[in-house]
């Protein structure tokens, strides 16, 4: 999960707002909020308990699922992402 809201205060005016116009908080929400990646990891982890927790290098760190992970469908949830120091400033 990414931040719920694409704004500091969801469903505030902003000073470009016509005077008539009225927001809802649900016209902020950040459309990449929620990202489903398949990728790959290393076998065993898929029989890890769940709430156990990882770092997977140049990516964060994870924990499994406490509800639908299973070692047939291992579900990993991005606690921390780390710090990119490649990032434009």
């Amino acid at each position: 999960y990414d931040r719920l809201f694409s704004v500091a205060a969801p469903g505030a005016r902003r000073p470009d707002d016509p005077e008539d116009m009225e927001r809802d908080f649900l016209d902020d929400i950040n459309p990449d909020a929620k990202r489903i990646q398949i990728g790959m990891v290393e076998p065993s982890l898929a029989t890890c308990a769940p709430e156990s927790r990882f770092q997977w290098e140049r990516n964060g760190y994870f924990v499994a699922d406490q509800h639908d992970h299973s070692a047939a469908k291992p579900v990993f949830n991005r606690t921390v992402t780390l710090r990119d120091s490649w990032t434009a400033k």
